[in-house]
């Protein structure tokens, strides 16, 4: 279903279902298309809020990690996703499907990562 909806995208707005870029699309300079970003985003939390009430069990018990911590990890994705010019939706999902050589490395750099993170933080043992 994601990909149908970044190909769906793609094909009517001719734009890439990176999230990042759509979140930063609707804050000020906006550039227009306001209305398809915040359907895309209002969709989105509406297809987790299904999730949760007729599948609960799709999301485990809350992080034990202090709100605190929430938030660096937070800001630290989103300058992750402003340095690579995008977001692990933008460049794994869109640009791998379009053979981009950039978003090749910047979905590998994002992985490997992740990887190195839980493994130093768990020492290991995820």
């Amino acid at each position: 279903m994601i990909g149908i909806a970044a190909a769906a995208l793609l094909y009517v707005n001719g734009r890439i279902a990176g999230i990042s870029n759509i979140c930063a699309g609707l804050f000020p300079p906006v550039h227009g298309g306001r209305g398809w970003r915040v359907a895309f985003i209002a969709g989105l939390l509406a297809g987790g809020l299904a999730l949760s009430l007729l599948y609960p069990a799709a999301f485990p018990a809350a992080s034990s990690a202090s709100p605190l911590k929430l938030a660096v990890a937070g800001l630290l994705v989103g300058l992750g996703a402003r340095l690579a010019n995008g977001c692990t939706s933008g460049h794994g999902i869109c640009g791998l499907a379009r053979l981009s050589k950039r978003s090749l490395a910047a979905t590998a750099v994002f992985m490997s990562s992740g990887m190195a993170t839980v493994f130093f933080t768990h020492g290991g043992n995820p």
